[in-house]
């Protein structure tokens, strides 16, 4: 590719706080939940670029042909691909299905690209035609692309982001468009140059507690002590389903949790741990999935994101143990879901 600027790029990050800033320098974003990609274009050549600078370009050959007949010859953007699944009217994200598109085999990914197409939705422009426009101000960069947007056709495959700069429309974004499977608000200063790799960007996210049944822990990699514990929730039949783990203990904190759950550690016939196995997916072919049942007897807090079908969407952190409470009390109703919100609302142009 000759383009303006070198490829990978990495994209620009973004820091956590707790709520929504004020003041005229912010423009807010939704927050999308998806895979971070630098799109680049040069004539026929199209690259889909991952955060982490892997090609990402072989596993959506769909959208590798949407971004050709939408974009124009010379560009680099910087946006999310993400995936929509649902009826007209109540479309959301979906994480597990936009998971499924990394495939080694080739015949997978020819009929995934059929059968569950992904979009790609800009939110920033790092290059038009001769121009490396990164060291402009954002406010410039954005004008420029929703410029180079109104040129373009209509796609049901690639879209703009909306903006505003009205803090309270940010808010409203925030809890509203959760029902739809988004992540949260972005807060960007107008004033801003894109600076690859910095955190110049601010993210509001979704944060909620809930309480689970502990009903096993992985052995830490390294052999010594508790590297994770898995955690259950209940159905309306009481049955337990596996809903998520807690990791990033501390060593000492992994060795006291062996002594702590050992009463619960359940046992075969010669007394000895009995040996359980996680489903394995694409991503844990090659993992050790074992682990250390334990009875579902102990209740923790922990806080979390978001709750995608029957599983929490990113790790979830330990808050504390809780000792009064049942583990039958420990149900999928008890956590609170954003209200459905149409996806398609979201993206649309304007």
């Amino acid at each position: 590719m000759s383009l303006p600027i070198t490829l990978p790029v990495q994209p620009m990050l973004a820091k956590a706080v707790t709520s929504v800033p004020e003041g005229d320098e912010f423009t807010y974003e939704p927050k999308w939940d998806g895979f971070r990609c630098i799109v680049a274009r040069d004539g026929d050549d199209v690259e889909l670029h991952s955060r982490g600078s892997k090609l990402l370009t072989r596993y959506f050959p769909e959208l590798v042909e949407a971004l050709k007949s939408a974009l124009p010859e010379r560009v680099v953007l910087d946006g999310e691909i993400v995936l929509r699944q649902g009826s007209p009217g109540h479309e959301r994200l979906s994480w597990d299905a936009l998971s499924a598109r990394i495939h080694p085999a080739a015949s997978r990914i020819e009929r995934l690209a059929a059968e569950t197409p992904a979009q790609f939705v800009a939110f920033d422009l790092l290059a038009e035609g001769d121009d490396d426009v990164m060291g402009e101000r954002f406010e410039k960069r954005r004008a420029r692309l929703e410029a180079l947007f109104a040129q373009w056709p209509t796609s049901d495959s690639v879209y703009l982001t909306r903006t505003t700069r009205d803090a309270d429309e940010a808010r409203r974004w925030f809890e509203a468009f959760e029902g739809a499977g988004l992540d949260g608000v972005v807060a960007k200063r107008r004033s801003d140059v894109y600076e690859p790799g910095k955190r110049t960007m601010l993210k509001i996210k979704h944060k909620r507690t809930a309480e689970a049944v502990v009903v096993g822990y992985r052995v830490h990699k390294s052999g010594d002590g508790v590297g994770s514990l898995l955690l259950a929730l209940a159905d309306a039949d009481g049955e337990l389903h596996n809903v998520g783990g807690i990791s990033a203990f501390t060593a000492a904190r992994r060795r006291e949790l062996v002594d702590e759950l050992a009463p619960l550690v359940v046992r075969d016939a010669d007394g000895n741990a009995a040996h359980g196995e996680t489903d394995r997916s694409r991503f844990s072919s090659s993992k050790d999935v074992s682990f250390v049942p334990l009875r579902p007897e102990r209740v923790v807090e922990v806080a979390f994101d978001q709750l995608e079908g029957n599983r929490f969407r990113h790790a979830v952190t330990f808050l504390r143990w809780r000792p009064d409470r049942e583990p039958t009390s420990c149900t999928l109703k008890q956590v609170e879901r954003a209200p459905d919100y149409d996806l398609g609302e979201v993206l649309r142009r304007g």
